[in-house]
């Protein structure tokens, strides 16, 4: 954990490769001491091809699954569109980009990404998650604070006031320090004003977040985050109960050598299944319990990755794979009650996947949670039906959601630039052109934005303008195709600057 990140420049894993979907050569290296990203896509047809390099600030990942660098322009951070991955010993495309046509250089960053890599995380600036007064954290890697809370009295007492001590909370605080950055689920709905970013040891990660699978689903099913899903589903956890932690196996403060890791792990099984003379006779020649009981499977949302399966299941049922059904029900992680806002919101998230029945219990839930409770604060909720509504047809009241959510967070990108296009298509261009350039300044990594407001801007005939607009996008994602077109078109003049 102390090594989860740091500065680019002294964690730099030196090499190159080619994206075969996209043709875009990709190589990481030094020049006069400082780290740089350097991107080209040669020989290619015209107005495809693609030259440059971005400066690399930070690594993030310590190097046992992987690595990837973040990378900062105009104060706004992403990721870079290449990681190392190391049980391959690869190079290749981040997890979400493996079949990307195009050069993905708008990967967001924020600080709910950086709380499980980084410490000090700073809070963004108002109308970007990756918007940063300076650095967007103080220290690289995990330090004690992660863990054990603020050290400031413990430090001034020369050790006299003891620091938060995980082992003596009750069991859901305990669980907590590690289920912030090690459960994930298949989605999860942050509670309002708040984010995993905020969480503080010591207190309840349901307070802050709430994590979501559906109901059918059985095992890890190729998470690479999912361990506590799973280990929930294990004999193990149902009988030991809360006596049985991540804490249990897990040192958090150090990991046994690899030549140290079979007697170790199975050291701890045999804490509990050490009775009579079990160990002597239950496979005696293979005193690794883990290939058998724990075995390896790969991820479907990390590429080149394999993670332990937490199920602790008998080798005669690992081929037993429930298959999950389009009914099935989503719950919340640990099982609960879950507010209808929180529900409506995990189920919206599905229906963005392009999954319409969850669509349909989105709005039902959330229309419900929007009458039953006061929620003018409550951006996310109206970005969400603002959203649905746009998706049915209803344009008066996705306007009337838009406007809800903005009246909540002023500079919001999502609502304002969809509230922006369907007051394009009622005419009203000045009220578009005022959103939409809100959403460029505030965060141009919504090319989408971008390409809109250089449309509006050709439909009102302001080439200039929309030439500006154009060059702005592609500071930010070069390979951006669309504006591209775009750009080419209007500076031709072979055509009038239409969208």
């Amino acid at each position: 954990m102390a090594n989860a990140s740091g500065d680019a420049g002294e964690g730099l894993l030196p090499g190159e490769f080619t994206h075969r979907a996209s043709g875009v050569h990709y190589r990481l290296f030094l020049r006069d001491g400082r780290p740089w990203l350097s991107y080209e896509r040669s020989n290619a047809p015209a107005g495809l091809d693609l030259k440059g390099e971005q400066e690399l600030k930070y690594f993030v990942g310590s190097g046992h699954r992987g690595r990837t660098y973040l990378f900062e322009k105009r104060g706004f951070w992403f990721e870079s569109p290449v990681n190392w991955y190391s049980k391959k010993n690869v190079w290749d495309m981040n997890p979400k980009s493996i079949e990307a046509r195009e050069m993905p250089f708008t990967l967001k960053i924020d600080s709910s990404c950086l709380h499980c890599h980084t410490s000090g995380v700073q809070p963004a600036l108002p109308g970007a998650s990756n918007h940063f007064a300076a650095q967007p954290f103080l220290y690289g890697g995990i330090i004690c604070e992660a863990c054990h809370g603020d050290s400031a009295a413990h430090l001034a007492s020369a050790g006299k006031i003891a620091i938060l001590n995980p082992v003596k909370l009750s069991p859901s605080r305990r669980d907590s320090i590690c289920l912030q950055c090690h459960l994930e689920g298949e989605t999860a709905v942050n509670r309002p004003g708040r984010s995993v970013a905020n969480f503080i040891p010591g207190e309840e990660l349901s307070d802050y977040v709430t994590h979501f699978v559906h109901s059918l689903e059985v095992g890890a099913n190729g998470r690479a985050t999912s361990q506590w899903e799973a280990l929930l589903q294990s004999e193990c956890k149902k009988k030991s109960g809360d006596q049985l932690s991540c804490i249990t196996c897990h040192d958090p403060h150090s990991s046994p050598a690899p030549a140290q890791r079979i007697s170790y792990y199975r050291s701890k099984c045999l804490s509990c299944h050490g009775e009579g003379a079990f160990a002597s006779k239950h496979h005696p020649r293979e005193p690794d319990c883990a290939s058998c009981h724990m075995p390896r499977e790969k991820t479907e949302n990390v590429a080149h990755e394999q993670v332990t399966d937490h199920r602790i299941q008998r080798p005669q049922v690992f081929s037993e794979r429930q298959v999950r059904e389009e009914v099935a029900d989503l719950i919340a992680v640990g099982g609960g009650e879950v507010s209808e806002r929180d529900l409506g919101l995990a189920y919206f998230q599905f229906a963005q996947r392009g999954d319409h029945k969850a669509g349909q219990e989105a709005m039902k839930l959330l229309k419900r949670a929007e009458r039953n409770h006061s929620a003018p604060t409550d951006s996310d909720l109206h970005t969400a039906l603002g959203i649905l509504e746009h998706l049915s047809g209803d344009a008066e009241g996705a306007m009337s959601e838009y406007r809800a959510a903005l009246r909540a967070d002023p500079l919001s990108s999502v609502p304002a630039g969809d509230l922006a296009i369907l007051e394009a298509r009622a005419g009203d261009t000045q009220d578009t052109i005022a959103l939409l350039e809100r959403v460029c300044e505030n965060d141009p990594a919504e090319t989408t934005a971008g390409i809109d407001l250089a449309a509006v801007e050709c439909t009102v005939g302001d080439s200039t303008a929309a030439v500006k607009t154009l060059r702005n996008l592609l500071e930010f994602s070069p390979d951006d195709g669309r504006a591209q077109e775009m750009l080419r078109t209007i500076e031709s003049h072979t055509r009038r600057c239409t969208p």
